[in-house]
């Protein structure tokens, strides 16, 4: 069980940040200069050198939202110009792609932070770039909506896998559908039928919360409150829940944690964006507080389960059944353990649900709720303050990741293992050095006392 830093004072993380924004320029440098060329976008490194991984390229909007971020902070040119080149060239392709669930990646990181800094003013106003960033941002939204699956209480945006499936990671692209409504898009259909996108987006994220998260309401035997289900299947015949499967997890038994942090961040982001929303708009399509109700229950029970199921440091293992942890004595009572010989840790699902927590307690904050406040907030900071440490953070020179230990699909054995090691550790993910700096972004901003980092301060 994580052992919260509640003496922790984020001023005290400054130092660390600043560090962390100086080695993050350092890498970003050295993808450019020889990351992977013309072989898809770089997924996780092989020996410190980040290579590509055909299954589809979610990840190619962090590799130019890093330097994009990496300006917001920093105000150096260059990395705007990498961002905003890297963008135009390569990123056209993902708002026109009919086959994914991932366009709340790729396209928020890239076009949605290009026209947030140009609403905080931190790059010069241009009429038609502002058109530009905003016509991606509805094109995408409209795209992902049309990937619609109806079921017997709304529907949901299918995965990859097909119309039957429900991934719980897509929490977190649903924000796209978001960002395209508020932007004055429609989803139009047969007969010129106007579908609206926030209303899908809701639906969505129901759906998500009522199948992909258990409460210990006795959905089955293993319902432990908190845990979440990769995949949720369902009859598209006519609508019905089938059961609970995993891609990438170990079983849909079991919680692989990277979806668990997905869950998370997601439900933590879209109760900010809520309170965005206007009250005449949000009731032509949802009932605010059972809608904010089942929100808050989804992202209170996934934290308490991360804190409870997660090592005293706050880094968690690959998936919470993994077989292997049952030889580890007493493993969730000290730190975790990149190199043990069972089975590996998870850096990106720490950086991912880092930032869901801060967020969390952020918000229970703004409704009063000050316990669970600080037990969220200081959650978030206890893994923060350790992923900026040894031996997480990736200082060496000649390693392009900036995050080390993460993990892509344990069961499909994708991961490089270094010599002589028995699982995979001390490589990096394009996705976990993107939420890193996300994240220590968000954190950066808190400190400096400036307007929180959200995925809709772009409007």
């Amino acid at each position: 069980m994580m052992k919260i830093d509640f003496n922790l004072n984020i001023k005290n993380l400054k130092k660390k940040i600043e560090n962390f924004w100086e080695l993050s320029g350092k890498k970003i440098r050295l993808i450019g200069e020889s990351g992977p060329k013309n072989e898809g976008a770089p997924v996780f490194t092989v020996e410190g050198k980040y290579t590509s991984r055909g299954w589809t390229e979610w990840t190619q909007g962090f590799l130019y939202g890093s330097a994009i971020l990496q300006y917001d902070v920093t105000g150096e040119e260059f990395f705007l110009e990498l961002g905003k080149n890297g963008t135009l060239k390569h990123m056209t392709d993902h708002l026109s792609h009919m086959g994914v669930h991932d366009h709340g990646f790729n396209n928020i990181s890239t076009y949605g932070n290009l026209l947030r800094l140009m609403v905080e003013g931190k790059v010069s106003e241009n009429e038609w770039e502002r058109n530009f960033y905003e016509l991606a941002l509805k094109v995408s939204g409209a795209v992902q909506g049309s990937r619609w699956t109806r079921i017997e209480d709304g529907g949901f945006i299918y995965s990859f896998n097909g119309p039957h499936s429900l991934f719980v990671d897509t929490i977190r692209s649903v924000r796209i559908l978001m960002l395209s409504h508020m932007l004055g898009q429609k989803l139009y259909g047969e007969r010129d039928m106007a579908i609206n996108l926030l209303e899908r987006g809701l639906q969505h994220i129901r759906a998500t919360a009522r199948y992909s998260v258990f409460y210990g309401e006795g959905k089955d035997i293993y319902d432990i409150p908190g845990r979440v289900a990769h995949e949720s299947i369902f009859n598209t015949n006519d609508g019905s829940f089938r059961c609970n499967n995993s891609q990438q997890g170990f079983s849909g038994y079991t919680t692989w944690t990277r979806g668990l942090a997905w869950a998370i961040l997601g439900f933590a982001e879209e109760l900010e964006f809520l309170d965005y929303v206007p009250d005449e708009e949000l009731k032509l399509v949802a009932d605010r507080h059972e809608i904010e109700e089942l929100m808050l229950k989804a992202a209170k029970a996934t934290s308490d389960f991360y804190i409870k199921h997660t090592p005293v440091d706050g880094i968690p293992y690959w998936d919470t059944g993994a077989p292997g942890l049952n030889q580890m004595k007493d493993y969730l009572d000290k730190p975790a353990d990149p190199f043990n010989d069972f089975e590996p840790v998870d850096s990106s699902a720490a950086a991912i649900a880092a930032q869901g927590l801060i967020r969390l307690g952020k918000y229970m904050e703004d409704i009063g709720q000050n316990e669970d406040s600080k037990k969220y907030g200081q959650a978030g900071l206890t893994v923060l303050d350790r992923l900026l440490g040894e031996p997480y953070i990736s200082s060496g020179d000649d390693h392009q990741g900036l995050i080390l230990h993460s993990i892509y699909h344990r069961p499909g054995g994708w991961d490089h293992r270094m010599r002589n090691q028995k699982v995979p550790s001390g490589e990096s993910s394009m996705w976990g050095d993107y939420h890193a700096r996300e994240l220590a972004l968000y954190v950066l901003k808190m400190i400096n006392e400036e307007s929180n980092y959200r995925f809709f301060n772009c409007l």
